[in-house]
């Protein structure tokens, strides 16, 4: 994940379209003169650590996994 770093006045400009990255997981850095002054990120995972395996049980791959589903095939 890149780091994107944009100064105060793009930021503002731009606010919404950077709140929408953070929240897809680019890390936003905000900058004045080219000195980062804080990072953007979703209130749901500041300061928390992720927790490897959390989602144990929620997905499933199935057996033919690599098999392209017939209705996509004119994609493929």
């Amino acid at each position: 994940m890149p780091t994107k770093q944009v100064n105060i006045a793009e930021a503002k400009a731009r606010f919404s379209e950077l709140v929408r990255q953070a929240m897809s997981g680019d890390e936003v850095v905000i900058a004045r003169d080219n000195k980062p002054l804080l990072k953007l990120v979703p209130l749901a995972q500041a300061g928390r650590p992720r927790k490897p395996g959390s989602a144990r049980g929620r997905v499933v791959m199935t057996v033919d996994f690599d098999t392209t589903p017939v209705d996509f095939s004119e994609y493929v």
